[in-house]
């Protein structure tokens, strides 16, 4: 078995989309894989892991076009939380107290706390992907890439994303 942990940095107010193939490639030939099973995993409850095809076009906030209609999407089925105890019960006052308790930075900006909706789209889409690997490549189609996505947009964090490969 071989792990490796990717440390990745996300920005406030913008939905993170980090292409991790070229990284998986890396970690797959580093590790000198034939043939095997590749885990790509989410530490956080606000980010997914998924595969889709790698576009040309981008918009003018430099989303390509399917990260772009992703994004309006989601946003129609889980639109931003902007208060508490409005659109969303998340998060309820017993988890608002232990987190002010817990967490300075909760207390000088609770509104970090808003982000059910991120919570949500995380759960709906998933935490992780699980690729075959033959002769030393993934199996993944011509034009798929393996994308990590940060949908908590409330501020710029430091992200772990854990591959895992086992193999022959």
């Amino acid at each position: 078995m071989f792990i490796k942990k990717i440390s990745l940095k996300t920005e406030w107010n913008r939905v993170a989309f980090v292409n991790l193939t070229e990284q998986i490639e890396s970690f797959i030939k580093e590790a000198g894989v034939k043939d095997g099973m590749l885990l790509v995993q989410s530490l956080h409850t606000t980010c997914s892991i998924f595969y889709e095809e790698m576009v040309h076009d981008l918009d003018g906030l430099g989303y390509d076009f399917l990260q772009h209609d992703l994004i309006r999407g989601l946003n129609k089925i889980f639109p931003k939380q902007l208060l508490y105890d409005a659109d969303y019960k998340y998060p309820g006052p017993k988890h608002r107290k232990l987190s002010y308790e817990q967490h300075e930075e909760y207390r000088a900006n609770p509104a970090i706390l808003l982000n059910a909706d991120a919570h949500l789209k995380a759960t709906l889409l998933g935490f992780s992907i699980m690729v075959t690997i033959e002769d030393g490549k993934m199996l993944t189609g011509e034009f798929g890439d393996i994308y990590f996505v940060d949908w908590d947009t409330n501020r710029e964090r430091n992200r772990t994303c854990v591959l895992s490969i086992i193999a022959q």
